[in-house]
């Protein structure tokens, strides 16, 4: 097996790198620290293509594979219309797109969700709430899950792409103050008699539970892709402090428990980016990619967070505060073991992946 990237993929390596430390770096402390989203790098990122993936050219996608960047589900279950109204300016960052499923009663269960839609002539009326949208005040557009029918449960979800400006669509920041990924938008959104129309139904009428399930493949490889990341990140920030801290009279690097608690960071870090490189490949190929990709951001999140904590106690009374990046690496973590279903849920899915489960 070859476990070299691609030559195009090195290129994109390269890119989102210098990308991640030339604007990304200067402004997260910034960011997290006054809460603020920076819109700017979505435009910039759009720019660059990040934002593309592998949607087809013709909608203004950039014809990246799994390995290099995750796709949109409306390039999918989107009809034509809707990939060329809404998938050339999401690629080019014009618009932000939010993912509307979370509801104050539906996280894990998502088949349990309250919000309903009716038809009534040429539209569909949505009533509802939708709670910790991520980009949910940037947003333009909303993919919202709503049922028809509750009585059906996950038969009776549909899927509605949703203009934010239409009638009836409101949102208001979440209260409190998020542990991590502070400059990010954690939005509640009310919907009240939001009239959208019937070109607005993605897929088709029952479908959006398979919608969203497919969504939530997908964005799990990206939390374990941005996992991976936090995890190299503790490992670079470790070594760059150890090799530079003196202490009774030598490197810290250089006692044997501290190279034990780096060496078990890098293999983590390793086995990590196999699995999300592996995950990756399995979606590329058109395989049935659940079972991968809940592994990876199972695998890739506790790493993660383990390679955090032992990061934050490397660093001693600096770890502890913001003078050093790695606590904020801590806090940002246990999101990503939360986001796109917990460490818990992967559990459930690998293991019904691997068994089956019992119908009554």
């Amino acid at each position: 097996m070859d476990f070299d990237l691609t030559p195009a993929q090195q290129r994109i390596q390269a890119q989102a790198r210098a990308f991640a430390e030339q604007e990304v770096a200067p402004v997260a402390r910034e960011a997290d620290e006054k809460g603020e989203f920076p819109l700017h790098l979505v435009e910039r990122m759009g720019e660059l293509g990040f934002l593309a993936g592998p949607i087809d050219p013709v909608y203004g996608g950039s014809g990246m594979d799994y390995v290099s960047l995750v796709s949109l589900c409306i390039q999918d279950w989107g009809s034509e219309e809707q990939k060329r109204r809404y998938l050339p300016r999401l690629a080019r960052g014009e618009w932000i797109g939010c993912y509307a499923l979370t509801e104050p009663d539906a996280g894990s269960d998502a088949a349990s969700m309250e919000t309903t839609a009716r038809e009534e002539g040429d539209f569909y009326i949505l009533n509802g709430e939708k709670i910790w949208i991520t980009n949910g005040m940037s947003a333009k557009v909303a993919i919202v899950f709503a049922t028809m029918d509750r009585a059906l449960k996950h038969k009776g979800i549909c899927a509605f792409i949703v203009e934010t400006d239409t009638p009836g669509f409101e949102r208001e920041p979440m209260p409190g103050k998020e542990l991590g990924h502070r400059a990010s938008e954690h939005v509640h959104i009310t919907l009240r008699d939001c009239r959208a129309p019937k070109g607005a139904l993605l897929g088709k009428p029952g479908e959006g539970f398979k919608i969203a399930m497919s969504a939530l493949d997908r964005g799990r490889l990206g939390v374990a892709a941005g996992a991976l990341g936090v995890a190299q990140a503790c490992l670079d920030a470790c070594i760059a402090y150890t090799t530079q801290r003196q202490q009774f009279g030598q490197r810290v690097a250089d006692f044997q428990m501290i190279q034990a608690t780096l060496a078990d960071m890098a293999a983590d870090v390793e086995a990590a980016r196999l699995l999300v490189y592996r995950a990756a490949w399995v979606k590329d190929r058109g395989l049935p990619a659940t079972k991968a990709t809940s592994i990876a951001k199972l695998f890739a999140t506790e790493a993660a967070m383990k390679a955090a904590s032992q990061a934050v106690l490397l660093h001693g009374n600096r770890g502890y505060s913001n003078e050093y990046p790695v606590e904020r690496y801590y806090r940002d973590i246990k999101g990503l073991q939360i986001y796109e279903g917990t460490s818990h849920i992967q559990r459930l899915i690998i293991a019904r992946e691997l068994v089956g489960r019992e119908r009554k």
